[in-house]
């Protein structure tokens, strides 16, 4: 079994998810395909099946959410280590070419917002900064070409 890094605004945000899906979206998939059944003949009642179909995407939310929960290795950002990038820190980077300054977060893959600037440690640029140190240079090949940036600062979060 992998564990599932994640911080612990992270878990708490996916258990709220669970929570909402089985107290909220479940009874009202129940009702929709209570409703449809009393339509009648189910073979060719769309709403029916349109109801089937939301019951089975949210219960594989449910699954997919608690087996994450069941897995998660819930990372405290406040105690991570500063002398060299780990999951749950946040990085300062200047861009080499632009000198602009950029802060992330590492996160997990469900809790990445590049809007939020929280992105994945599965991610090409997350990879490559993985074990890095303040001033050291890190190379990613990303879609719009190769981009290099100097680590310039690692905090908790």
């Amino acid at each position: 079994m992998n564990r599932i890094p994640i911080t612990k605004v992270g878990y708490e945000a996916l258990k709220e998810q669970v929570r909402h899906l089985k107290r909220v979206e479940r009874p009202e998939v129940i009702r929709a395909i209570a409703e449809a059944r009393a339509h009648g003949d189910l073979s060719e009642n769309a709403e029916y099946d349109a109801a089937k179909e939301r019951q089975g995407f949210v219960e594989g939310k449910i699954s997919d959410f608690e087996y994450k929960i069941a897995n998660a290795d819930v990372i405290d950002t406040k105690t991570v280590r500063t002398d060299c990038v780990v999951f749950g820190c946040t990085v300062v980077l200047e861009n080499s070419e632009t000198e602009e300054e950029v802060q992330y977060q590492l996160v997990g893959s469900d809790e990445s917002d590049v809007s939020r600037r929280r992105i994945s440690f599965s991610s090409p640029i997350g990879r490559a900064m993985i074990g890095k140190r303040v001033g050291d240079a890190i190379v990613v090949q990303a879609p719009g070409g190769r981009r290099q940036y100097e680590l310039i600062d690692i905090r908790t979060s």
